[in-house]
């Protein structure tokens, strides 16, 4: 055997005990008479002595050798150790060495395997099964797997049923541009990869599995941002016979036993808010409630004056933060560049600083007075010592764009702590948003999303007006995951398809089968996924989830690790009668 014990478990109950042991060198220290090793395995470090007086003259040799990384196989006898080390576990004890292999010799590694690394995240990519071995990243691999067993428990304590749908379906237009996968068998038709498994599950409550859980991975070729993956992992879930607030129930549960068995927190509430509220308080629809900050609008406060950048604007919005009237002028301009940059878009900020005596000093001090400045402060909430900071223009853009700053500030203040959970309930949305460009309708969320029972009148008439019965967990101003009660009527189906453009014969081609199913008896269902990535991260005190992904992509979408993706050899684009022309 490679080892009788791990390089985490040994202590002072083990002393006089002949044990053997496995793992990577983490460092040697060479002393001349003595030789100090710290050998590392996925369970720990434990301390390696070999002794010019007490080892055999052969294993005393190579012990010198060692270098960074060697795989070695140990034996010896567990002792106790003269400076103990009260930062490792098995800091009470070393190995006396009697017999050393080298079972494999090591390069030097391209940075260090340390917990604080001198690697870059570029040449750590590239390298991920060196970086795996670090500490951050392997606890991390360590939690997501917690995670997801927990998950399991609860939700089969609950009788959801674990089952696997294809990865290999069919191509749909909704959503994401699809991953699609030639079919060498069936000339000029492809495969595609699932961007989640929504209409599989669905046909599930219909086959009377009444409750489904799955953690899957799915695919969605979209234009990356830094924190997301185009291959990602969901715990998809559908229940048969249940209404929103049986949903909310179980999942509100999931999280709670989460949060509790996890990281030991206790969270009582849950809010709920709806989708119009989170948009026009936040400016957004996954707002961070762990701190306040909420948007006023000042149009009927600040429209009235000489100045003309508020009264053409269609918003004139601002935030009070926090114990910021003593920021300088050069911290205030240095937002201002901030909000200007392309990503936030802003054109200017204005500002007021509240002093402590009860006065107001602002950037546009020429057009109003401090009367006006009071009703400012009162409509934002601002307090002595806080600062107001203003934006304005096109609604849309103005909320989202003081949403950007309300997130940095929060940031730069201290104020998203990451032990601290916030967890709420969006519901409400918008079922369809209108596309100026294709100048139709698209299901805000999918198109298998029902409309809230008391808005489907307005289907015929009014369909922009309807609402979702829709529903997204946020944790800290993040989107966790989200679902829907499903249509599970044939003629509401066809309804929806065709407000979304579709003809009746696209609808057949693309779902028929789903519209075939349902005249079978399906029962009323609904269900939701949440992003296991996400949540790990969230959980594990990140908002980064490569981390916690064992072989994640950067960027760009490439595994810069295997250099995925690469070119294929004409043999086997012959065999998937694919010709490119790249010019």
């Amino acid at each position: 055997m490679y080892r009788s014990h791990n390089c985490g478990e040994l202590n002072a109950s083990h002393i006089n005990t002949e044990v053997t042991l496995a793992g990577w060198v983490q460092k040697s220290r060479d002393k001349g008479f003595m030789v100090w090793v710290d050998l590392r395995d996925r369970y720990g470090i434990t301390q390696l002595i070999f002794d010019e007086q007490r080892t055999d003259k052969a294993v005393f040799e190579k012990a010198k050798s060692l270098g960074r990384e060697f795989v070695i196989q140990v034996k010896g006898t567990v002792i106790e150790r003269e400076s103990k080390n009260s930062n490792m576990a098995t800091g009470d004890v070393e190995i006396l060495v009697s017999e050393l292999n080298i079972l494999n010799s090591a390069i030097t590694p391209p940075f260090t395997i340390e917990d604080e690394t001198d690697g870059g995240e570029d040449i750590r990519m590239k390298y991920r099964y060196l970086d795996i071995r670090r500490n951050p990243v392997k606890n991390a691999l360590l939690f997501r797997h917690k995670v997801a067993i927990e998950v399991r428990k609860y939700l089969s304590d609950l009788d959801f049923c674990e089952v696997e749908t294809p990865y290999l379906i069919k191509s749909t237009p909704e959503g994401a541009r699809d991953f699609v996968v030639p079919s060498r068998m069936n000339e000029g038709q492809f495969y595609a990869l699932p961007q989640s498994p929504q209409t599989f599950k669905q046909l599930l409550m219909v086959g009377g599995m009444d409750k489904y859980f799955q953690i899957v991975k799915c695919f969605r070729d979209e234009d990356l941002r830094a924190d997301r993956q185009p291959e990602f992992t969901q715990i998809d879930c559908e229940m048969a016979f249940v209404e929103q607030e049986d949903i909310l129930n179980i999942f509100e549960g999931l999280t709670r036993y989460l949060l509790k068995t996890l990281n030991g927190v206790e969270v009582d509430k849950f809010p709920r808010m709806t989708y119009e509220h989170a948009m026009k308080t936040y400016g957004n629809d996954k707002p961070d409630i762990r701190f306040d900050m909420k948007f006023g609008e000042l149009n009927s406060v600040a429209q009235h004056k000489d100045f003309g950048v508020f009264n053409s604007a269609e918003l004139v919005v601002g935030i009070a933060a926090p114990n910021c009237a003593s920021f300088t002028r050069k911290e205030i301009d240095a937002l201002i560049d901030w909000v200007k940059r392309p990503q936030v878009g802003a054109s200017g900020m204005v500002y007021v600083k509240c002093e402590e005596d009860g006065s107001f000093k602002s950037s546009v001090d020429k057009f109003y007075d401090q009367e006006d400045l009071k009703k400012w402060a009162e409509t934002t909430n601002a307090k002595a010592g806080d600062m107001i900071f203003v934006l304005s223009g096109p609604a849309n853009k103005t909320r989202a764009q003081l949403s950007a700053l309300r997130m940095e500030l929060a940031t730069r203040l201290g104020l998203r702590k990451p032990d601290e959970f916030a967890p709420l309930w969006v519901v409400d949305f918008p079922l369809l948003e209108w596309d100026e460009e294709s100048g139709r309708y698209h299901a805000m969320h999918h198109p298998f999303t029902s409309p809230k029972p008391e808005d489907m009148k307005l289907i015929e008439t009014e369909p922009g007006k309807v609402r979702a019965n829709a529903y997204d967990m946020v944790i800290n101003g993040n989107e966790i995951g989200g679902g829907s009660i499903r249509i599970h009527d044939k003629e509401l189906q066809s309804r929806m398809f065709s407000l979304l453009g579709f003809t009746p014969e696209q609808a057949e081609d693309q779902f028929g089968f789903l519209m075939n199913a349902f005249q079978f008896g399906a029962p009323p269902h609904g269900g939701l996924a949440f992003g296991l990535d996400r949540l790990v991260a969230i959980l594990g005190g990140q908002e980064t989830i490569r981390d916690f992904i064992a072989f994640p992509k950067n960027n760009s979408g490439r595994d810069v690790m295997i250099d995925a993706p690469a070119a294929i050899d004409d043999a086997q684009l012959k065999e998937l009668y694919i010709k490119l022309d790249l010019k």
